[in-house]
């Protein structure tokens, strides 16, 4: 989903908040004597039972009563993990940890929780593609699965690839052919959740292969892929045979037959069953990922309760009852005629979840840890925007549904001015299931933490909740926590006298100006408006405002843009694909190839980047793992790690004899106390140039 933020308008309350918090909980801005680990500043508290199962505490605004101890960061060299389960019995975990999106190096990993930090895991198996689901199944193995099959396998063998017995095989995976014949190379969705009911039958997410089926107009039949007896978008069923385990396959043995038992779902990653399923009027629960739209606020994300044979709208109904625009055609006549409104075909949401969140895990909560919690339902939300990065609980019925209240129901929405958004349609306020959040604040907090990003979930034989967070690389423990729940941290974004700043060097530079205009017009109006945002552009905007509304908004998105270090924002690696994360735009990767002077102008956002503060950029040196900076009054501001790139704006300081006066940074490596307008400083000797 979409990774957007909202910036604050306040930054002067956002500094004696700081403050205050600082005093509240005890806490000193983070320092050179301080340790950090994804991102995440680590003190002396712990969060825990006691003994081996206590980690160190992370400053994650939790619900009363809870807090989040580490248990692995990128020390523990995770790449991209992605789900989570405890080995029935023993206080062992499996881990997926998918490497990365593009990646074919996959691997599943056993935790040992009570292992010294650094030695927690060992390699069960590798070179896995996309391996993405963990379940242990009605026989009380561990199953797993990749982009195209699901297996079985014994984490506690010597062996554990010798032990392998794979039950599917031949799924719609990464590499998938269109029924016109158009072959991709990178389907959208080609991870497989899944969940076994207690009569074995096995349920599997088969995702949309795109964002939302659109072709060139006029579309006049519906979305070929999620049609038929294999249809995309869907869940499948696969039924064992009588005794309720699947066989293993040999090498020529077809994969066990399948239906379609739910579609028009675009990607089922939050799935949950109620332990009295399939038993009549008992819940199966779906996490609905919705289409994007430009707007912040659209569509709402859905949970769906599932029922077999019955459509759930994709890619023609969003929201309720709300018909997608570029379908018209294909809901006045035929199957879907009026689905969205008058066709017993289609089931609307059981009730919405806050958009763009990206629900990628759902599961009931049974555990003696937190009592208040028996029986609901968890919901992890994995969204950039300001309304993921969360993980909320439901009240549910005693057939497991969560609970719905008339209009307005209210959400959380981080870092905004107005704290809080209704649930709404093109009709207006709707009714929706309320929920309390157990994790509610996880936006950045500068030397405190990363924004969070969690995916996989489960609960522990113990009652622990246990996370996993893909970008931030790391696994979580949730425990039982004394006293009241530590004040809110504040917000950290880059304030609006500095993004007035940055767009006034660029507007002084002729260069850069140009590059901004061919930037927005090649990049942005061609590939990126209508997928993610609309960037701020209104009609009847001239060049001048089109291009100062783009710089803009890109400067005010988290983690984008580093002035002078194009190598560490995200709008490089996401437009070249590096790293873990998903490539931008979908099917980028195929434009340096077919479109004439798209690889110039990828060259022409770093160029931009690499020159926005004049100055000249200079590397900080290789060494110690952190460099401090300081502010004019001596007053440590936080610490930089080798490698990275600042712009130096006077090399010999006239004001600080032995140090150079950089740009301020507008990164995670300020520790949440320094204001200093001028530019901070860092010895001479740490800074060498950039080759």
């Amino acid at each position: 989903m979409n990774d957007f933020t909202f910036r604050c308008e306040r930054p002067s309350l956002r500094l004696f908040a700081a403050a205050v918090v600082a005093v509240l909980l005890g806490l000193a801005p983070a320092s050179s004597e301080s340790v950090r680990k994804s991102g995440y500043a680590i003190g002396t508290e712990s969060c825990g039972s006691g003994g081996d199962l206590a980690f160190p505490r992370l400053q994650i605004d939790m619900k009363a009563g809870f807090c989040a101890g580490l248990v692995a960061s990128e020390e523990d060299r995770l790449k991209f993990p992605r789900s989570i389960v405890q080995v029935p019995g023993r206080d062992l975990f499996v881990v997926a940890d998918m490497g990365g999106w593009g990646h074919t190096d996959g691997r599943l990993l056993l935790l040992d929780p009570h292992a010294p930090p650094g030695q927690r895991f060992k390699e069960l198996l590798t070179g896995l593609e996309y391996p993405f689901g963990l379940v242990i199944g009605p026989d009380r193995k561990l199953y797993a699965s990749t982009a195209e099959a699901i297996f079985r396998f014994d984490p506690l063998a010597d062996n554990p690839r010798g032990t392998v017995e794979t039950i599917i095989r031949h799924m719609p995976g990464r590499r998938i052919t269109l029924p016109d014949g158009t072959r991709l190379d990178e389907s959208a969705h080609p991870l497989k959740q899944f969940v076994f009911d207690r009569n074995g039958r096995l349920f599997v997410n088969v995702g949309s292969h795109s964002d939302d089926c659109i072709t060139p107009a006029p579309i006049t039949k519906p979305c070929a892929a999620a049609e038929g007896a294999s249809a995309m978008a869907a869940i499948w069923l696969f039924t064992p045979p009588s005794g309720g385990v699947f066989p293993a396959l040999r090498p020529n043995d077809p994969d066990p037959p399948h239906t379609v038992y739910a579609r028009g779902l675009r990607n089922s990653m939050a799935l949950a069953l109620h332990p009295n399923f399939p038993d009549a009027g008992y819940a199966f629960l779906q996490g609905e990922n919705g289409r994007d739209l430009p707007d912040i606020f659209k569509p709402n994300e859905e949970i769906n309760a599932i029922e077999q044979g019955r459509h759930y709208g994709w890619p023609y109904c969003y929201d309720l009852s709300t018909p997608s625009p570029e379908f018209r055609s294909v809901l006045q006549s035929g199957t879907y005629k009026s689905l969205c409104t008058a066709n017993a075909l289609y089931k609307p949401p059981f009730s919405l979840l806050p958009p763009h969140g990206a629900p990628l895990a759902m599961l009931y909560y049974h555990g003696a840890k937190f009592p208040e919690l028996e029986g609901k339902l968890l919901v992890g939300l994995h969204g950039y925007r300001p309304t993921g990065s969360r993980v909320l609980a439901y009240d549910v019925d005693d057939h497991g549904f969560p609970r719905p209240s008339p209009a307005p129901v209210r959400y959380h929405v981080s870092c905004a001015a107005d704290p809080t958004h209704s649930f709404q349609t093109d009709a207006g306020e709707v009714a929706a299931a309320p929920f309390e959040e157990l994790i509610a604040g996880w936006h950045r907090v500068n030397g405190a933490r990363p924004q969070g990003a969690p995916v996989g979930m489960t609960v522990a034989e113990d009652g622990a909740i246990w996370l996993v967070e893909d970008k931030n690389q790391t696994v979580i423990r949730i425990d039982r926590a004394a006293g009241d729940a530590p004040q809110p941290l504040p917000c950290d974004t880059r304030s609006q006298a500095m993004i007035d700043q940055l767009a006034a060097f660029i507007a002084r530079d002729a260069q850069n100006s140009v590059r901004l205009t061919t930037l927005r017009k090649g990049l942005v109006e061609k590939h990126c408006l209508g997928c993610h945002s609309d960037f701020g552009l209104k009609a009847g905007q001239s060049e001048a405002e089109k291009d100062a509304t783009v710089l803009r908004f890109m400067l005010s998105q988290d983690g984008w843009i580093y002035p002078g270090d194009p190598d560490s924002g995200r709008l490089r690696t996401r437009l070249r694909g590096l790293g873990a994360e998903k490539l931008m735009p979908p099917g980028g990767e195929s434009l340096p190839k077919t479109e004439p002077g798209y690889a110039r102008l990828l060259d022409t956002a770093d160029l931009l980047v690499a020159r926005m503060v004049p100055g000249t950029r200079i590397r900080i040196k290789a060494g110690p793992p952190q460099r401090r900076f300081f502010g004019k009054t001596n007053k440590e501001c936080g610490e930089i790690p080798a490698a990275k790139v600042v712009v130096v704006t006077q090399r010999s300081a006239v004001d600080k004899p032995g140090f150079s006066r950089f740009f301020r940074p507008a990164d995670p490596y300020l520790n949440g106390e320094c204001t200093d307008d001028d530019g901070y400083y860092i010895r001479q000797e740490f800074l060498v140039p950039v080759q």
